[in-house]
Order: structure tokens, then sequence, then C-alpha cells
């Protein structure tokens, strides 16, 4: 569970003091407004062509070292989609195909709400997936026997993912949008 965000303690345009008032936080001299708004992150269940799905050793907090679905934060301005294949990308090596929408989720006191997606494996078998610089590891494991999942909300994710209903998303090549680059990242 990620914590949910600290007011700040002054104001980020004029440095002043921020104060609590009837309706949160704000800025006594500019009147600048802060808002404790969610943290957005995507995932995906990417299945190959023996219905296996692939999953990541997660090598940061939180639950390091235990297995989860490729995923991370959408970035301000980022297209869902986008997001969905660029954490795949970053974490696997893999261009994918995106399906569909499973969902979302949330837990009261989160900061995170996560959207997860359906993909579809497009690099032939087991098509080299490397595990990216927030992997330690990368695997292939069948449905009915996936090792222990990183947080609450993946079982009933995988459940999503079995119905094969879902909303569809838009179109794209496989190697994702225009200008889709593998980012280096700490």
């Amino acid at each position: 569970m990620s914590p949910l965000p600290e007011p700040p303690r002054h104001c980020p345009r004029c440095g002043r003091a921020v104060a609590r008032d009837g309706q949160g936080y704000r800025c006594l001299a500019d009147g600048y407004r802060w808002y404790a708004d969610p943290k957005v992150a995507v995932g995906v269940l990417v299945s190959d062509d023996r219905g296996r799905l692939l999953l990541v050793r997660r090598n940061h907090d939180p639950a390091m070292g235990r297995w989860a679905f490729p995923s991370g934060f959408v970035d301000a301005g980022e297209v869902l989609e986008d997001a969905a294949r660029r954490e795949v990308l970053e974490e696997t090596g893999a261009r994918i195909r995106l399906e569909r929408l499973l969902g979302a989720w949330s837990e009261r006191g989160d900061a995170v709400v996560f959207l997860a997606y359906a993909g579809s494996w497009t690099a032939g078998p087991d098509g080299g997936a490397q595990p990216g610089p927030e992997a330690s590891e990368v695997g292939w494991f069948d449905p009915d026997a996936l090792p222990p999942l990183a947080f609450d909300h993946d079982l009933a994710i995988v459940a999503a993912w079995r119905t094969g209903e879902g909303v569809p998303v838009r179109p794209a090549p496989a190697d994702g949008p225009p200008g889709l680059q593998q980012r280096n990242t700490p």
C-alpha cells in the first residue's frame, strides 16, 4: 500500500506557508490550493501462444523479490495504453500488443489507482524476454501454477483476465506508438 501524499509546508509557487482551511490546504499569500491527487499505475498480463503469463521479479520496494505483472506509474500527460506498453518494454525488453482493459483497482487509504490490461506476446516463442532495470528476473508461468504474487489485488486481476472479457483498447502497432523508446531508469 502506498501512503497518501503529505501536504506541502510551503507553497510551490511562492514559498510561503500553506495552511489547512475548510476545503484542504491553501497558500495564504497567493491562493494556491493543494490536492492529495492519486498516482495512476498500469500493468499488463502478457500471455503467449501457449497461454502462459509473463511475470517479473521485482528488484525494488514495494514487494521487492516478489513476482508481479510488468507495471509502473503513468507519466503526466502520457496515454494509459502507451504507459502500459512502455512499462512492459522497460521491464522485459518486449514489445507487445495490448488487447483489452481488464479493470481498475484501488483501496481506501492507498494513493495508487491501478489499471490492468491484457496483452499478447508478439516476439515469437519466449522472444528473448530479459529483465530490465526494475526486475531481477523474468519468467513465463502457467496461469494455474503462478508463484505467490506481489500485491493483494493480483489474484482478482488474474480472475478478470481468465474471463476473456474487458474493454478493447485503441489499436496501435505491435511495437507501440511512433517514438516509443525504452527509457533508461536509475
